[in-house]
């Protein structure tokens, strides 16, 4: 963004090196171990198995903790991005949630069989701190990248981040299947990869704390001030006023088709193995291979939606998307879900890259932690749209998991006919009025 680079230029604000790029795509690397072991493939459906001893309320109690998480992110999130750009605090206050995360990673390990509260606690605990990192690097990307350049510098990021999932989790798999040999069992096996995600946080997300800058000027404002500036933050996401329209169209959007990315993630091991009869390492070896699809759909993504639009990319991801659920509603066969789960794993990370960097191009400079607090905002309130829902229905039809991945198909056409309505190159003027 052409003329958000001359503003700092003119501040004294250092140039951005290469070095600082991979730190600050690196942090995708560092926090996806915990959403890939805790949410999507180990942790989740050893909760429902194990420590809730497959309850029929078990599923419904993960997605409301989860739920519960993303409630609070959606609570804070305006009022830390405030503070975050006025104080210029953007990586002070994601060294505190990062450690928040880790620490709290490796405390799982001591939830076992009936360690119901403690594990849901955790769970709240760390995932609230994820999520807030993800909108304070997220608000880094507009200070890193013009907007010709955005789309790829994001789509770097989810692939370090698939990438980094990958690792870990293939460690994690090793590790598991490996119990027996070492005398011990599967349960323990799991409980102590929870002690390697945690150190593999910490360890890895040092580049990103050691080189990246803060390059908003601080402008500080008393708390009373920013306190009462995210009420009115809170209101015009709630109540339709905005000063950027089209952004705010766009937010609506990610809502929609983010519940439903959102609920896949979620519940991906708890699908495999409660509708599909996965063992724990066939649910573990399936989100691994798409997680490595979902890092190529990141990275070719990134260098296509710079081509041919942030929208047009981001629309083939939905459509993609939808695709995928036709395929699980169509047969069972393990050729197909593995088809199918391949593909969503593409469109995954199309999805998420596409929609970050969008956001980026409609923010106007000075306000990124403000902008991505937003982003954050709408994230995590899909995030309590779409697996709390997939919760629910799953609770009241008995385990009829099927039909509750039928609901999720719905945010995705809801996602499709929501971004039909956002004009990107009107946004970006609104964003350069907004800015000057």
């Amino acid at each position: 963004m052409n003329r958000m680079r001359r503003a700092y230029a003119d501040a004294g604000t250092p140039p951005v090196r290469r070095r600082e790029l991979w730190a600050w795509a690196g942090f995708d690397f560092a926090n996806s171990g915990y959403t890939t072991v805790v949410i999507t493939a180990i942790f989740n459906a050893y909760f429902v198995s194990v420590v809730a001893a497959g309850a029929d309320w078990a599923t419904f109690a993960w997605t409301a903790a989860l739920s519960l998480s993303y409630a609070i992110v959606v609570a804070t999130a305006p009022l830390l991005g405030l503070y975050a750009d006025a104080h210029a605090r953007k990586r002070r206050l994601l060294m505190v949630t990062t450690l928040l995360c880790a620490t709290g990673t490796a405390a799982l390990w001591f939830c076992g069989p009936g360690d119901v509260a403690l594990a849901l606690v955790l769970i709240v605990l760390t995932n609230a701190a994820f999520g807030t990192g993800e909108n304070l690097i997220a608000a880094f990307l507009p200070e890193l990248a013009r907007d010709e350049g955005m789309g790829r510098l994001s789509g770097y990021g989810w692939a370090l981040g698939y990438g980094g999932a990958v690792l870990l989790l293939a460690v994690c798999l090793w590790w598991v299947m490996g119990a027996e040999e070492r005398g011990s069992d599967t349960s323990t096996a799991v409980r102590e990869t929870l002690l390697l995600t945690g150190a593999t946080i910490l360890l890895a997300a040092l580049p990103t704390f050691l080189l990246l800058k803060e390059r908003t000027p601080p402008a500080p404002q008393p708390f009373t001030a920013i306190w009462a500036a995210s009420k009115r933050r809170w209101r015009g996401m709630l109540g339709g006023v905005s000063d950027l329209p089209q952004l705010q169209r766009f937010l609506f959007c990610i809502i929609a088709f983010q519940a439903g990315v959102g609920t896949v993630i979620t519940i991906a091991a708890i699908y495999t193995t409660e509708a599909l009869g996965f063992t724990p390492a066939e649910s573990i070896q399936l989100v691994l291979v798409v997680n490595i699809t979902a890092a190529v759909g990141a990275a070719l993504f990134g260098h296509l939606q710079d081509r041919i639009g942030h929208r047009n990319a981001l629309a083939l991801a939905l459509v993609g998307w939808l695709l995928a659920i036709g395929l699980l509603a169509a047969s069972d066969a393990r050729a197909v879900v593995w088809t199918a789960a391949n593909l969503a794993g593409i469109c995954m990370g199309a999805s998420q890259s596409a929609g970050r960097a969008l956001v980026g191009v409609l923010c106007p400079a000075g306000r990124e932690a403000e902008v991505f607090g937003l982003w954050g905002f709408a994230v995590k309130t899909a995030m309590i749209l779409g697996p709390l829902g997939y919760g629910i229905i799953s609770w009241m039809t008995e385990g009829r998991h099927e039909l509750a991945m039928g609901f999720t198909a719905l945010f995705f056409v809801l996602g499709l006919v929501l971004l039909a309505r956002v004009d990107v190159a009107r946004g970006r003027l609104e964003a350069g009025r907004s800015s000057a």
